[in-house]
Order: C-alpha cells, then structure tokens, then sequence
C-alpha cells in the first residue's frame, strides 16, 4: 500500500490498517488523527511521539497483540492477521533446536509470570539464541525498567510495521 493509498482510506479502514502495526487502541486513534500525512518520514515520526506519550496500559495492550517467541502455533492461529510479518520477524525459531524451544517456552513462562505481560523483542533479524539471551538478561530487571524496556521494543516492532505495510 503507498503512502497516497494509506492517506486515502476511510477512517475504519485506516485505523484497521494501523491496528496491524500496533495493537494499543489509543495509539491507533490518535495516528488516525493526523491523517493524511505528508511523507514517510513524517509517518514515522509521528508513530514514535503517539507511542511516548501513551500509558503503560496502553504500552501492555500492544503487547498482548504479540505471540511468545517461539510459539508457532500461537502466531498462526491467534495472531493470524499479522503471522505473515510475525512469522517473517521469527523467522529464525523455525530452524532452531527443541533444546532452544524448550528453553524459550519457559523463559516465556516465567516472563508472564514475573511482569504479567509478554515477552516483546524486536526479533527481525535475531537467531533463537539471541532471543533466548536477551529474554534470559531481562528476566532479572525490576519491573519499572522492564516496561520501559518492552515499550522501546514495541515500538521499534511498530516501525518496522508501518515501512511493510507502506512496501505491501
């Protein structure tokens, strides 16, 4: 979809279109908002200042519109509306070990279990070993740098998003 299309559609299907690049409601009503936009760059600008200037409910929000790392039948069967770009952000999973799974499927777990939301890593371009050491390193955080942690993380995941759906 280009910039001119996006620019151009109805409120309901703009606001469809952005919800599949970041899931926290009051996000995707205020970047309806600031419709049409001039350039890309602008876009993108715009996506970064909405999303600082969100809540932290609004941060977890995002975040339950994620599968956990790992978790491929989750990211087909939940999350089928974006599992073309999760699946292409996870790519590298598919071609780990049990092992790696196994040590994924827990650290999720025990993730949700310490911060009560899920694991968020912009995971394109990350092997499963990466993604499994970074879960494993953020574990130990207190909660109130975790979030902001997990925010950035989101909105980097937001970024890359909005330039796929610009390039599809």
């Amino acid at each position: 979809m280009t910039l001119i299309e996006l620019n151009t559609l109805e409120k309901p299907m703009l606001k469809e279109a952005l919800k599949k690049c970041c899931g926290a409601n009051g996000w995707v009503e205020k970047m309806a908002a600031i419709f049409p936009v001039e350039n890309e760059e602008t876009l993108l600008k715009q996506a970064d200042k909405i999303w600082h200037q969100c809540a932290e409910e609004d941060w977890k929000e995002a975040f339950t519109h994620h599968p956990k790392i790992g978790d491929m039948n989750a990211l087909k069967e939940k999350f089928a509306s974006t599992s073309k770009w999760a699946e292409g952000e996870q790519a590298a999973v598919k071609q780990t070990s049990n092992e790696i799974l196994e040590a994924l499927a827990e650290g999720n777990k025990l993730y949700a279990d310490k911060f009560g939301y899920t694991f968020i890593v912009c995971a394109s371009g990350k092997s499963a070993e990466e993604m499994l050491a970074l879960l494993r390193a953020r574990l130990p955080k207190q909660p109130e740098d975790e979030i902001k942690i997990a925010m950035e993380e989101q909105n980097k995941i937001t970024r890359l998003r909005l330039q796929k759906l610009l390039a599809s």
